[in-house]
């Protein structure tokens, strides 16, 4: 109980816990962005074998 009271009483542990709320936004961040990307480059990449196939 003591170690949760330091985490949310002191400067030393709110600084933790925004450098763990941070690292946690960056890891969603990244994780929606190359999955968006990925699937992007999948639709481009059937696109073009679509059109070089017709042709």
């Amino acid at each position: 109980m003591h170690a949760l009271q330091d985490f949310l009483s002191t400067d030393y542990g709110l600084m933790s816990a925004a450098g763990l709320a941070f690292m946690l936004g960056m890891g969603v961040f990244f994780l929606r962005y190359f999955l968006r990307h990925i699937r992007e480059d999948g639709e481009a990449a059937a696109r073009a074998e679509r059109n070089s196939s017709v042709a």
